[in-house]
């Protein structure tokens, strides 16, 4: 049994998804390779390391995954801000897929800091006081 529910693991996949469907079209306008490369690699970065956190074998571990998810959040947001910028998509058809890396930020990093608040220096849970 994972530690995650089911709505968020889908939310991710959906975002990678999302995320495959903007590398395609930046594919099909012509931008260079390695762009192309760098947004796959970090939009399904961020659901592979969710998954990883749902099964992760410590609170530890689970918090290292979800953080490097946050990560490649930010990243994901960088490459939808350079395809605006430079109109390989347009701003508006790019603006729902922001949010979305925003708000999974916002849920994923909430997770990170409430697990890791609760968590003691050896990486167990803290006894209530």
């Amino acid at each position: 049994m994972g530690r995650l529910r089911t709505p968020l693991l889908d939310r991710v996949e959906a975002f990678a998804d999302r995320g495959l469907a903007f590398a395609r079209k930046m594919e099909d306008e012509g931008v260079w390779n390695r762009v192309i490369d760098q947004t796959v690699g970090c939009f399904t970065s961020v659901g592979a390391n969710v998954f990883e956190a749902d099964e992760a074998m410590s609170r530890k571990d689970f918090c290292k995954a979800l953080a490097i998810s946050v990560k490649e959040l930010n990243e994901s947001r960088f490459w939808i801000r350079r395809a605006a910028k430079n109109a390989w998509v347009s701003a508006k058809r790019l603006a729902p897929l922001e949010a979305e890396a925003v708000e999974l930020k916002r849920i994923l990093g909430a997770m990170v800091l409430r697990t890791a608040q609760s968590t003691g220096r050896d990486g167990q849970r803290k006894k209530p006081s």
